[in-house]
Parts: C-alpha cells; sequence; structure tokens
C-alpha cells in the first residue's frame, strides 16, 4: 500500500510541474498574440489601399500584362504552404497542411503538376518525412514574421512565374495558411495569387462603392510593373501575418486545454491517493484491533 501511495504522489508531481510548463506556455502565447494582431491591424490598410489600387489598374485600363493574363494552358502550378516553426498548437500545422495537400490532388486531378514551396518547418518535416519534393522552403520566422522573408519569398515566386510552366517556373500561384477569426476559430484559406483575380472590383460593385478615375502618367503598363511586386510582398506578408497571429491563438488554446486536464489530472491522483491513505490506515487499525483480541483472548 505504501508503494501505491509513492506512485500516486510522483504522478501528482509530474501532473503539477506539466501544469506550471503549461499555464506559462499559455501566457506567453496570450502576451504574444496581441502583438500579433496589432501588426496585422497595422498592415491591413496598407494591403488593402495597394490590392485597390492594383484592381483599379488592371479593370479600368485593360492592358494585357503577364501577371494579370489568364494563360491558355495551366501546366504547373505552384502551392505555398504556411506553416509554424514550432508545433504545441493543437491542429494549427495538421488542418493547413491537409488543407494544402487536398488542393494539390485537386490541381492533380485537373491535369496540372504541383510544386509545393514551404514556410516554417512543421511543413518541411511533414513532406521529408513523406519524400514529397518540394522546390524551395523557409523557415525559422514564423513567430515573428519580418517583411524581408516576405520579400525573398516573393521575389522566387514571381520568378517562376515568369519563367512560366514551360521552363521549369509554373503559372500559377495559390497561398495555403491559417486566417485568425478569432481567438477560439483560426480557419485554413487557399487563395489563387497569379495570375491576379480582380476581386476587389467585384465586391466594390456589390457594394455600390465606386472606384476612382485614374489617370496614368506613365502609361498603365509601367504602373503596374511597379505595383504588382509590391502588390505580392504584401499578400505574401499579410498571410505570414495572418499565420503567426492564428498560431498564437491555437497555441493560447492548446495550452489551456493542457492545464485544464493537468487540473483534472491532480484531481482524480489526489482523489486515489486519499483513498488509498483510508484503505492503509482502516487496515492498520483493523491490525491493530485483531492484535488486540488476540491477545485478550490468550489470557
Amino acid at each position: 500500500m505504501g508503494a501505491q501511495l509513492r506512485v500516486y504522489k510522483q504522478k501528482i508531481s509530474s501532473a503539477q510541474t506539466t501544469k506550471k510548463i503549461t499555464k506559462a506556455m499559455e501566457l506567453i502565447a496570450a502576451s504574444r498574440i496581441q502583438k500579433a494582431m496589432g501588426r496585422v491591424r497595422a498592415a491591413s490598410p496598407f494591403a488593402r489601399a495597394v490590392t485597390r489600387a492594383v484592381s483599379a489598374v488592371a479593370t479600368h485600363s485593360n492592358v494585357d500584362h503577364p501577371l494579370t493574363r489568364e494563360p491558355e494552358v495551366i501546366r504547373r502550378s505552384a502551392v505555398v504552404i504556411f506553416s509554424s516553426d514550432r508545433g504545441l498548437a493543437g491542429a494549427f500545422n495538421s488542418q493547413v497542411l491537409r488543407e494544402g495537400v487536398e488542393l494539390a490532388q485537386l490541381l492533380r486531378s485537373e491535369g496540372r503538376e504541383v510544386a509545393f514551396y514551404l514556410v516554417g518547418r512543421k511543413a518541411v518535416a511533414y513532406f521529408a518525412f513523406r519524400k514529397i519534393a518540394s522546390v524551395e522552403q523557409w523557415t525559422g520566422d514564423t513567430d515573428t514574421p519580418h517583411f524581408r522573408t516576405a520579400q525573398e519569398i516573393s521575389t522566387e515566386l514571381l520568378s517562376a512565374f515568369e519563367r512560366g510552366g514551360e521552363n521549369d517556373g509554373v503559372d500559377e500561384i495559390h497561398l495555403v495558411y491559417n486566417r485568425f477569426v478569432s481567438m477560439m476559430t483560426q480557419t485554413p484559406e487557399s487563395v489563387r495569387l497569379l495570375p491576379l483575380e480582380i476581386v476587389e472590383a467585384d465586391q466594390a460593385a456589390s457594394n455600390e462603392a465606386v472606384y476612382p478615375l485614374y489617370e496614368f502618367e506613365p502609361e498603365a503598363e509601367t504602373v503596374l510593373d511597379s505595383l504588382l511586386p509590391v502588390y505580392i510582398q504584401s499578400r505574401v506578408f499579410n498571410a505570414m501575418l495572418q499565420s503567426s497571429a492564428a498560431k498564437h491563438a491555437a497555441t493560447q488554446k492548446a495550452m489551456k486545454s493542457a492545464s485544464d486536464n493537468a487540473d483534472k489530472l491532480i484531481t482524480d491522483y489526489t482523489r486515489l491517493r486519499n483513498n488509498a491513505r483510508q484503505a492503509e490506515i482502516t487496515q492498520q487499525i483493523a491490525e491493530i484491533v485483531g492484535g488486540a483480541d488476540a491477545l485478550a483472548s490468550s489470557k
């Protein structure tokens, strides 16, 4: 019985240590998510402004630009998957990886070859374990994304798009990332980045908004040449910021659940320890009473 008590004490101590760790990680994630949400809010106005400018130029200028032209045949598609460098975030990485793999299967069913570009160590490890080839990888900058990483990703994607599917490049680019909805909800989202889909013009029309009339100086094609790389960088950086905020929220939720589970384990093991101790005390009393009765009967 004493050995059983020691086992329960060790389990209680282990659960208490785990709770301290998960509670600390929960608090760290809670502090980081506020900064991540602040960065998303700060970057959103610029991203919206660039999107509106590109949409207006592409919609009202009728310029046949390589980045807005729909190719006749799409041979090769790029799928950029944004994961995290660290785990302990619940289903954060598994759901975005599943979304990316399902998108790749859909593209292959349409007769397109898929080229993967991976952001985050979890995506790199997932593809390495399954021996799935990837074109390029970026790691170490997912918790607090820097704009220079978005520039590197954008430069690589633009270079591949300009080469085209015939020359070991790509004909279209898709981004797959977790979008931050709320502290409890992070949803995987896939967006086609190139060729440019002018979605905001349709949204503006549905909202009865009116685009401003632009006069282009120099010509519209030169304006698009300057705007589109900035637009792509802003979209990639926004995806990184959304993924970072979603990851911290998922970590906080997962660590809170782990802390609650540790509390439940402590309660259960404490009850079992008390029952074992009570049984040990009862057995000792029974042995004392039995010994006393044996002495009394022998006299």
